[in-house]
């Protein structure tokens, strides 16, 4: 798992099976639609992705939409990826889709860890964020039935100004819920996703700093989504806590047993700091290839060249992959080959995925050093 080389195969990889789905969330990434697409990626032809996602040194690989459970052949799909021995997660709407056979179906499939959405502490946020009354109760109702199979449970959290003074229930709610972990995503303009449901860069970093607290009280795991700046924070802290200044630094030892992406849980979770295209890769539902999801610069598409030969040999993936590339005070920050900021947000905000992250706060040193030096 340490030795992964991100130049050569993905720490993890998202399938959107179908972009389907019963709800309207306000931030989603896909525009789902209620009806499947046409075009998806056949039975067969799923077959094929996951070998080819098998021999890229068997990454993790996550099933999303839309809600994967409006494909009838998503346990299929998924009982094919087990038997091979790729560890298989799915993260599917809490819509009716989610009887309690569709549970016991997964979990008798094999399928690894069960991610439900909640984006707020009441009924109130949350389903006005979903854009779906009744989705809070629904989704309530289904955390009790993973519970009575004994199935892990993780949570997804999308941060935005309408949960940002929520965070303390939220994170209360968690705990209550017995949750493995709480994967926050921050919100990133793409989709439906519009600028004005983020909060400010300095709301980011407040989170951020939250976050690291909240990681040494709880005993569930702690993961961040499109805020790669959160790992500068946590070795700030770190660092500062050991009272420590190294001149290189050094992920690995700063992130160990720090929830974010230092440990190995069930799932195995990256050993170093993915990004956009670098350890993660996104394949649509009509078996297009992006970085991520939420980078909607295709690369190319599974049908025509293998998965392999995209990643590997893409030059989008390629620049991506390279922080020496990174434009602004990215391409300075002495944090760059552990955080790099989220690509997407780049993309998102000026359109080109290699410029700076613009809600990050941090003035790297080399910027802090040329500005001392002209005011002298």
């Amino acid at each position: 798992m340490f030795s992964r080389d991100f130049n050569q195969d993905p720490f993890i990889v998202i399938w959107e099976l179908t972009r389907a789905c019963q709800l309207k969330c306000l931030h989603c990434r896909a525009e789902a639609q209620y009806r499947r697409d046409p075009r998806e990626l056949s039975f067969e032809e799923g077959k094929a992705l996951i070998d080819q996602i098998y021999e890229m040194n068997n990454p993790m690989l996550v099933f999303t939409g839309g809600d994967p459970l409006m494909r009838e052949d998503v346990f299929d799909i998924a009982a094919y990826a087990v038997e091979k021995g790729v560890r298989v997660s799915m993260t599917p709407s809490a819509t009716p889709n989610v009887t309690k056979e569709a549970i016991e179906k997964a979990k008798d499939v094999g399928l690894s860890r069960w991610a439900f959405s909640l984006d707020g502490p009441t009924a109130e946020i949350h389903d006005h964020f979903r854009g779906t009354a009744g989705s809070f109760d629904l989704t309530m109702e289904r955390i009790k039935y993973l519970h009575e199979l004994e199935i892990p449970i993780q949570i997804n959290t999308v941060i935005s100004r309408y949960n940002y003074d929520y965070l303390d229930e939220m994170a209360k709610l968690i705990e209550e819920l017995d949750c493995v972990l709480w994967s926050v995503f921050f919100l990133v303009p793409t989709g439906r996703g519009q600028e004005k449901d983020m909060i400010t860069p300095a709301e980011h970093e407040k989170v951020f700093i939250w976050l690291y607290e909240l990681s040494k009280k709880v005993k569930f795991d702690i993961k961040t989504t499109a805020a790669q700046h959160y790992r500068r924070v946590v070795i700030q802290n770190k660092m500062r806590e050991a009272k420590e200044q190294p001149e290189d630094i050094k992920y690995l030892d700063a992130l160990t047993q720090q929830g974010l992406t230092g440990s190995i849980d069930g799932l195995g979770r990256a050993p170093k700091g993915v990004n956009d295209g670098n350890g993660f890769v996104f394949i649509s539902h009509i078996g297009d290839v992006y970085p991520s999801g939420l980078l909607p610069v295709k690369a190319g598409n599974v049908r025509e060249t293998p998965l392999a030969e995209i990643y590997r040999e893409s030059p989008i993936f390629k620049s991506l992959r390279n922080p020496d590339e990174y434009k602004g005070k990215c391409g300075q920050c002495e944090f760059r080959y552990v955080c790099g900021g989220s690509r997407s947000r780049a993309y998102a905000m000026t359109g080109d995925y290699l410029e700076s992250e613009p809600f990050c706060v941090y003035i790297p040193k080399s910027m802090r050093k040329q500005k001392a030096r002209q005011e002298s």
